[in-house]
């Protein structure tokens, strides 16, 4: 892995709402890494270097807000070469319950308005690491509550998950995606 991406929305009026579980996650790994993320205007998001077997390695936050992240992430793997084997797209799920965190190849954007936007600019054979959300259960009301928080019980949940799912971080960053799957999905 070259690079991982982290969806959400940016400011302080989105940072708790469901809709930004992918920045929780890249918070949270480069906040154990001891990894700096700050604006480059250049790649339109939050960026953060790291080395792993002597190459280098990115974060991304996109700050083009969801509907628009394909811009960020394309920019950056333009610039570094980055091919889309070797990127890694984490974010919210509304078909995967709360706490539930599945890992996936390609495959549809299931009206991810993000990952639509990233598989417009760059195609759909990238990684995916999904953390379940919940659905509200009316298609209507999609908008709202991913743009809303979670309930206490659903944040315990979603926090559980992305615990569970950072002690992956090692497979993931070595490709060993199999075995990574196979831990994180027989955990749950």
């Amino acid at each position: 892995m070259k690079l991982i991406v982290g969806l959400g929305n940016p400011g302080n009026r989105y940072e708790a709402t469901r809709h930004n579980a992918g920045f929780w996650w890249v918070d949270a790994i480069a906040e154990e890494l001891g990894v700096a993320l700050r604006p480059e205007s250049r790649f339109q998001g939050e960026v953060g270097r790291f080395k792993q077997a002597g190459a280098d390695c990115w974060f991304l936050k996109p700050t083009t807000f969801m509907n628009d992240s394909g811009r960020s992430v394309r920019a950056l793997c333009d610039f570094y070469k980055i091919p889309l084997s070797e990127f890694l797209v984490v974010h919210d799920e509304l078909d995967l319950d709360p706490g539930v965190v599945k890992l996936k190849q390609g495959g549809g954007v299931a009206g991810h308005n993000g990952l639509r936007d990233i598989a417009a600019h760059l195609g759909r054979d990238f990684w995916r690491l999904r953390i379940g959300i919940g659905h509200p259960g009316d298609r209507a009301q999609v908008s709202n509550y991913v743009l809303s928080p979670p309930r206490v019980e659903e944040t315990k949940l979603i926090s559980e998950g992305l615990e569970r799912s950072l002690t992956i971080w090692p497979k993931l960053l070595d490709g060993d995606f199999e075995a990574a799957m196979l831990r994180l999905h027989t955990r749950e």
